[in-house]
């Protein structure tokens, strides 16, 4: 049943707190709509014992839609007017950082409201908001700490739970309030891309008791999300996804974040998943070849001898191939000159084997077969030595990982080698720099068919923050030229004696 003055309560103690953030700081909470609603459902909905129906509820929302200050809000009523003695309130989230944010809100609310700073004490350093007069405390943790085990919790705000590395504290929270008459954990998320995580469980779960698949009366779900099947294109969409559009966030941006999806193929996940709160794969198909086909200036590789270049190589498995990339900064383009190495006495059934013309590219001069069964490093090194002298190769990036001997050999004929990791951290920059090159029609690749080829099987991995890599595990075929052509890219920007676009304007994050 629903109890009109237990909602009117909890909505009045919202109103009278203050935004901590933006243009809105300093502004009491004028609840849109739907936050409204929530706040309605979650605390006038009782059973006939007088307690709260629901005890859990799944929260889903695109990003900027203004949930981290509406949970902020709901922990201080939570904490000072909720009336549960020895209260614990926790703001849970994957990392400390982000555990801190609906603690920061909390913290900045009680600081803003006279009353509650009065018969309240925050603690800082712990990240700890006290009440005494009901011996109750608000806290922020995170799934980093070692352990959380002896937690008695009545409230719990479970932040961005697509993020969490694992569901240990979930569990924890959640099987440690077994003592409260009416416990309330809250789970609060934009959509992720992780199907096999603890999230896209529980956003399973909440859409069947929203059906009425599942009877679970004491489970709560508001999710505001674009349908799979519904036109991600269409603006008068995106309302359903983000129902503070016009207020907490604004059309132009997202028209302008819709662009940026519309060119760059693979920010478009990223876009549906965090503006449209829909779920999508971590990998995604990245250069349209037609986009590559239109880098079609003819490249002149008389004309680069001696010019400044810098080159990725990126070594096989003994029996595959190892690509060796140069990269030519010219101006506002880049010219790209590969080459692939093959084992001469495997090159035919390989060919068979994969439905890939090596021997038709060896015989255009498009792969170099090496003597034997396996890859020759001796002779991708000599190859690699005889570059150097033709062309002014000032450095080579190497897969730490995989080319240490070769590295070391190349180090001690006077060639400089820089090792570069294969990871996000590494990777992310140039993979975005060579995306938009492309794009933008500023690479010149001379129609390298083995090339081409490659840039058809790519598929790049997104990490939640929205970094790309490219994922050989995922790609359709070998994508080793492409690889080399980033790390040989990365070198190009970052030398000194090439302007470098991350020190400009940094990495483009998307």
């Amino acid at each position: 049943m629903f109890d009109q003055a237990r909602a009117d309560r909890a909505v009045s103690f919202i109103r009278n707190l203050k935004h901590t953030k933006g243009e809105w700081s300093g502004q009491y909470f004028n609840l849109l709509p739907w936050e409204e609603k929530i706040i309605r459902d979650l605390f006038g909905t009782v059973r006939e014992d007088g307690t709260r129906q629901y005890r859990e509820a799944y929260i889903s929302v695109a990003r900027k839609n203004g949930k981290t200050e509406l949970c902020g809000a709901i922990a201080n009523y939570m904490l000072f007017a909720d009336g549960e003695m020895g209260g614990e309130v926790y703001c849970a989230a994957g990392d400390q950082d982000q555990a801190k944010l609906v603690y920061d809100a909390a913290r900045v609310m009680v600081e803003q409201e006279s009353t509650l700073s009065k018969y309240s004490k925050i603690l800082e350093s712990t990240k700890r908001i006290i009440y005494h007069n009901r011996n109750s405390f608000l806290r922020a943790i995170s799934s980093e700490s070692y352990t959380k085990h002896g937690y008695n919790p009545s409230t719990a705000f479970c932040d961005e739970l697509h993020v969490w590395p694992t569901r240990d504290l979930y569990d924890v929270l959640k099987t440690g309030m077994g003592a409260r008459r009416q416990p309330l954990l809250i789970s609060i998320t934009t959509a992720g891309f992780d199907k096999h995580s603890l999230c896209y469980e529980i956003y399973q779960y909440a859409k069947k008791v929203r059906d009425g698949l599942v009877d679970d009366p004491s489970f709560y779900t508001a999710i505001f999300e674009l349908e799979a099947e519904e036109d991600w294109k269409n603006e008068a969409n995106w309302y359903k996804a983000n129902p503070g559009l016009g207020v907490y966030r604004y059309l132009d941006e997202m028209q302008q974040e819709f662009k940026r999806a519309c060119e760059l193929p693979s920010y478009e996940n990223t876009f549906r998943r965090l503006y449209l709160n829909q779920w999508t794969e971590q990998e995604t198909r990245w250069i349209p070849v037609e986009k590559w086909d239109s880098c079609n200036e003819k490249l002149d590789v008389d004309a680069l001898k001696g010019l400044l270049c810098y080159a990725g190589l990126d070594l096989s498995s003994t029996t595959d191939l190892t690509a060796f990339v140069l990269c030519f900064p010219l101006g506002e383009s880049f010219a790209f000159i590969p080459y692939f190495f093959i084992p001469q006495d495997t090159i035919r059934q390989r060919s068979e084997r994969d439905r890939v013309p090596y021997e038709q590219w060896a015989r255009q001069g498009f792969v170099i077969p090496t003597p034997g069964n396996v890859v020759d490093y001796d002779f991708v090194k000599a190859k690699i030595k005889e570059v150097s002298e033709q062309y002014n190769l000032a450095e080579i990036a190497y897969d730490r990982w995989g080319a240490t001997q070769i590295s070391i050999q190349l180090q001690e004929d006077g060639v400089i080698v820089v090792p570069m990791g294969q990871g996000f951290a590494s990777m992310s920059g140039p993979t975005k720099e060579l995306e938009k090159l492309i794009l933008g029609g500023r690479v010149i690749h001379g129609d390298n068919p083995v090339l081409r080829w490659m840039i058809s099987n790519v598929v790049v991995k997104q990490d939640p923050a929205g970094n790309l890599k490219l994922d050989k595990g995922k790609s359709s075929d070998r994508i080793d030229g492409v690889v080399g052509m980033v790390m040989s890219l990365d070198r190009a920007l970052r030398h000194e004696n090439a302007p470098s676009v991350y020190s400009q304007r940094g990495v483009i994050a998307i």
